[in-house]
């Protein structure tokens, strides 16, 4: 199947992989309540995040709103001119428009935006299969960029 056709279906099947998980959650935990799932490692919550990561900037709807509309837009103008670039390429913006899309339907629908990973081994945030998509994608899209300049000065293309 062409990447024109693959690409928009992967990326819809991100999304809606995000919205069952998160709609999975609010149907079966309790808000604030804690279920262990992979002991020692990974518990599941009901948490409502009104800010971004670490709950920060909290309450401003209309500034993640922005945001996310301007990085959603400049990944998919730039998906569009380079449908035909390498696979690390599609895979990272595709993963970085999931997840802004995934959280972007939170914050309109309900004004928040549904977290339920938690870490057991490390006093991190708590975070969403949207939050993984979109630190997986910015991550491709770094070790790429870093990838590319060290060919660069290397003399090769």
């Amino acid at each position: 199947m062409k990447r024109k056709v693959m690409v928009p279906i992967v990326i819809v099947a991100l999304i809606a992989l995000d919205q069952w998980v998160k709609f999975e959650i609010v149907k079966n935990i309790q808000l604030g309540e804690v279920k262990p799932f992979i002991p020692q490692i990974l518990s599941l919550t009901y948490l409502r995040n009104t800010g971004a990561a670490f709950s920060i900037l909290e309450n401003q709807q209309w500034l993640f709103a922005v945001i996310t509309l301007v990085v959603i837009g400049a990944a998919i103008w730039y998906l569009c001119k380079q449908i035909k670039g390498s696979f690390w390429l599609l895979s990272g913006l595709s993963l970085i428009i999931a997840g802004g899309i995934g959280n972007f339907i939170d914050r309109v629908r309900q004004g928040f935006v549904v977290d339920m990973f938690q870490l057991d081994f490390i006093n991190f945030a708590i975070f969403n299969v949207a939050d993984s998509y979109l630190t997986i994608g910015v991550m491709v899209l770094v070790v790429m960029m870093l990838k590319e300049e060290d060919n660069a000065s290397k003399g090769r293309n």
